[in-house]
């Protein structure tokens, strides 16, 4: 079967990325789902004289692992300032020191979502841009705007975005095949 990890670029305890990324991957088809938390996986704010003095530190190698070990990622990217979270920015940049291509070509469904008519467009935007010179290997993306309005814990209310995440998450279970 399968390993699909399901995380949100937000240390949020009420994170709305983690439960679209949690819904998401609730719809793909026989496979197993691995559901990460930011806050599991504690670290010092990134500086190279951390590092130089203390080395890499064990979380951001688990989490790394974590990725290494699935076959799918679905990540949906909380926007703060129109860019990444700090906690996902950090997890990002220390990973990203133990393996430059820290996404290791796994098939991932981008999402992001917001309170806001945006629907976090700018940190999607972001990401497409970078995540690929990192590994990514970004099959599909999705954006729900106006998250409040939009989502209820049965579903996507509006059916034209429902479609689009489902022709979205065709595309990521096709590629995790």
């Amino acid at each position: 079967m399968k390993k699909i990890l399901a995380f949100a670029g937000s240390n949020s305890s009420t994170s709305i990325n983690k439960r679209l990324a949690v819904y998401t991957a609730k719809q793909l088809k026989e496979v197993g789902i691995v559901a990460l938390d930011l806050n599991d996986f504690n670290l010092p704010m990134y500086g190279i004289d951390y590092e130089n003095e203390h080395g890499i530190p064990e979380n951001a190698q688990l989490f790394l692992n974590q990725i290494k070990e699935s076959d799918g990622i679905v990540l949906s990217l909380a926007e703060h300032n129109g860019a990444y979270s700090t906690a996902f920015k950090n997890i990002f940049d220390w990973m990203s020191r133990i393996d430059g291509k820290l996404w290791s070509d796994t098939p991932m469904l981008l999402l992001a979502t917001s309170p806001g008519g945006r629907g976090g467009a700018s940190v999607l935007d972001i990401a497409k841009g970078r995540f690929p010179y990192m590994g990514g290997n970004i099959v599909a993306t999705f954006s729900l705007p106006s998250f409040n309005d939009n989502f209820s814990e049965s579903g996507i209310k509006d059916e034209t975005l429902q479609a689009s995440l489902n022709e979205a998450i065709a595309t990521f279970q096709q590629a995790v095949k």
